[in-house]
């Protein structure tokens, strides 16, 4: 079969290998789709140099999949089924993958699939979410307007957010951030952020800060904005190991900042579950941030337009059938 590996910092090839085996407790899943993710730029440009080259199918984890054989057969899940499958090891970037079979999520028929694979990143959002502080009536700002941002949005105004406050550099991007719930907007690439959300916000800075974007000087800004005795979630995949951090700063206004992973280890997959099913019923738009669509063959080409954030990318989403 064909793969993507990882054969160099920076450097992405096609290589041929072997067809994954069944074995007991896992299906084969005939790749269909995928969507990329900030993740996947860690692993390309930023993992230790010992990680390099990678294993082969990396990167790529936001998959749904055809499930060509499994084992057992009896379960809820069989040969045929059209299912969201979890790929946390991230080598699902191949046009076969072998899954264990918890890890499989079915979902309702006619869902278009490049809606369904956008489930994976959404159910980490809502599982995240679960870990703030009662949202109700408050101020919440979420910086980074990619989908990660878009779907805290959402997120936000689902746990009761009075105000939900999306901040990207890029402006482009924020032309979407109402779309998922977003009360207000901050376009700060020249303007003096916290400031700017004190006036938006009657005065006040804001109650919880999301940090979506991963970038050294969003973890930064983070701290700057929140107010006094605030909440900080780090959700963005840093793309380093070490960074300098404000931390008197962060000391001076008694601060709670956490992070949050482990979606994949969630009972039942409960938040990737309902993710799903928001958006097979359509409540959420999410066709909306899938801006562009690459064939397999040029997944390499996709890499770099999600690195460099041009040309109004958003979402983007791998067609294995095209």
């Amino acid at each position: 079969m064909k793969a993507v590996q990882i054969v160099a910092r920076g450097q992405c090839a096609f290589v041929e290998a072997p067809k994954p085996t069944l074995q007991p407790g896992s299906a084969i899943v005939k790749t269909l789709r995928l969507a990329l993710c900030g993740s996947d730029i860690r692993h390309i440009h930023y993992l230790p140099d010992d990680r390099y080259p990678s294993p082969i199918g990396e990167t790529g984890h936001e998959m749904v999949g055809m499930v060509e054989a499994i084992d057992p057969v009896n379960g809820s899940v069989k040969a045929g089924d059209i299912v969201l499958c979890l790929a946390p090891d991230h080598r699902a970037m191949q046009e076969y993958y072998r899954a264990p079979i918890d890890r499989l999520l079915p979902f309702p028929a006619g869902t278009p699939l490049e809606n369904a694979v956008q489930a994976q990143q959404f159910g980490t959002v809502l599982y995240a979410a679960k870990s703030l502080p009662d949202l109700r009536g408050k101020t919440a700002a979420v910086i980074g307007q990619g989908s990660a941002g878009l779907w805290f949005n959402f997120a936000l105004k689902q746990r009761g957010a009075a105000k939900v406050i999306g901040i990207d550099l890029k402006a482009y991007r924020l032309a979407y951030s109402k779309r998922f719930g977003a009360t207000h907007t901050l376009h700060n690439a020249d303007i003096a952020t916290a400031d700017a959300l004190r006036e938006l916000n009657g005065g006040d800075p804001p109650d919880v800060v999301i940090e979506a974007a991963g970038e050294e000087a969003s973890i930064r800004l983070a701290i700057e904005i929140a107010r006094e005795n605030g909440f900080v979630l780090y959700f963005g995949v840093p793309r380093f190991e070490t960074m300098d951090f404000p931390i008197f700063q962060y000391f001076w206004k008694s601060l709670t900042a956490r992070s949050n992973v482990g979606t994949i280890n969630e009972p039942n997959h409960a938040s990737t579950r309902q993710a799903l099913q928001w958006i097979s019923d359509g409540t959420v738009p999410v066709a909306d941030m899938i801006t562009h669509t690459f064939k397999f063959e040029d997944v390499i080409e996709a890499y770099e337009l999600h690195r460099i954030q041009d040309e109004g990318a958003v979402k983007i989403v791998i067609d294995m059938e095209g």
